[in-house]
């Protein structure tokens, strides 16, 4: 038994405390000296040796229960020292109450004072309102329970109980209260913060960072409203094929980087990712702050994705296919902001300018091109000639929607060569 608790210790031991670890021990040990030395100043009865002893019991006490609760939860661990600095206050508390004959004065002396209140202070660190709360509860306890004994040494006395000892128990208990009540307001506090960082960090998902800031100071524009944008889908073309027998880990890497390189683009254009749906993407120009130059800003991100796209090459070895991009683009009328369901709200746009531009994006391989734009969105770019090597055509049927639109494209290049190996 002794040899399994010497290797608990030492295994214990070799684990270097954290940061907040180490502060915690040091402000202990701070605590803990600074209450043994006030009461050695205060004390005529006792010598160096008899505190030296009582703080090396104490040491060895926090040691052994270091050593059991080591592998146990932190928060354990903490819950622990709190009962024995209670039991410690209590201790010095019993030295002045109960620890004299019953011929002397049993009122509470400065230094027996002090020391809950500084053991107190030590607790009120971990900034945990329940900690602070049975810390609280154990002394007061304690206190009042020695002052009902001093009455009873006294002869049911009710001097000896309501007296100023007992106005100091009540003091104490009203300070701990109120740093218990600090405690718990700071933790929730704390939750809020990191509610909102959650919620920042969602939003940066699929924003970019200077529109996350923005959508923090202004939550309106979250609402559902009617506003133009530019929607863009983005789909990789055989990707499907690919999926049914490739590794899961293979496909997984594959996916993280292919919607790294799009969203990344998107943002950089100060657009923002709607949904990721597979290997498809649709983002949004314009949505939830519009500018004007969101139909020039989602041609120029096409364009240049286009060309990212066809020169992404992720390494899957021989015989993997050469993922070929699709992309669609059109600019309209949408309603965006949160789509509330009852259990999943979304933050979408809908409308038919987004079907429109998914159209655009299937027309992407009947056309064999690399994109698709409506000429409304031309238009908006001041591009209405469709300048730059881009072939229109007019009055073109959309698959479920009955008037046709005029589009321009860009024909896909020639074949890349096969991957190399």
């Amino acid at each position: 038994m002794l040899n399994s608790l010497l290797l608990l210790g030492r295994s214990s031991l070799l684990q270097l405390p954290s940061r907040p670890e180490f502060r915690a021990i040091t402000l202990r040990v701070v605590a803990v000296t600074g209450a043994l030395g006030i009461l050695f100043v205060g004390d005529s009865k006792h010598g160096v040796a008899f505190y030296i002893a009582v703080a090396a019991a104490y040491l060895a006490a926090v040691l052994v229960l270091t050593v059991l609760m080591r592998r146990q939860s932190s928060e354990r661990l903490v819950a622990g020292f709190v009962v024995m600095d209670a039991v410690l206050v209590a201790c010095v508390l019993y030295r002045d109450l109960l620890g004299a004959p019953v011929t002397d004065d049993h009122s509470l002396t400065t230094v027996g004072l002090v020391v809950p209140f500084i053991v107190l202070s030590h607790v009120a660190m971990n900034l945990d309102g329940r900690l602070v709360f049975a810390f609280a509860v154990t002394v007061l306890v304690a206190w009042l329970t020695m002052l009902v004994l001093v009455a009873l040494r006294h002869e049911l006395s009710l001097r000896a109980f309501f007296s100023l000892d007992l106005g100091l128990a009540l003091g104490f208990g009203f300070a701990a209260f109120s740093t218990g009540l600090l405690a718990l307001d700071h933790k929730r506090a704390r939750r809020q913060v990191q509610k909102i960082d959650r919620w920042r960090n969602n939003l940066a998902r699929f924003f970019s960072p200077h529109m996350v800031a923005d959508l923090q100071e202004a939550g309106h524009a979250l609402n559902l409203r009617r506003r133009s944008a530019a929607i863009m889908f983005v789909d990789l073309r055989d990707f499907t094929a690919y999926a049914e027998s490739a590794p899961a880990a293979e496909l997984a890497g594959v996916l993280a980087t292919y919607r790294h390189l799009v969203a990344g683009t998107v943002f950089a254009h100060g657009g923002t990712i709607d949904k990721f749906i597979g290997d498809g993407i649709m983002a949004v120009f314009g949505h939830p702050v519009p500018a004007a130059d969101d139909a020039h800003r989602a041609l120029s991100c096409a364009i240049s994705l286009t060309e990212q796209l066809r020169a992404w090459s992720p390494p899957l070895g021989e015989g993997a296919p050469v993922f070929e991009a699709g992309i669609g683009l059109h600019y309209g009328t949408v309603i965006g902001g949160v789509l509330e369901s009852g259990y999943h709200d979304e933050f979408t746009v809908i409308g038919d300018a987004v079907n429109v531009a998914q159209r655009l994006e299937a027309l992407t391989k009947e056309r064999d091109a690399t994109l698709v734009v409506s000429w409304d969105l031309l238009t908006q770019t001041g591009n209405a000639g469709g300048q730059g090597g881009w072939v229109t055509e007019r009055a073109v049927a959309l698959s479920g929607r009955r008037l046709p639109v005029d589009i321009a494209y860009l024909p896909r290049p020639a074949p890349r060569s096969q991957r190399p190996t």
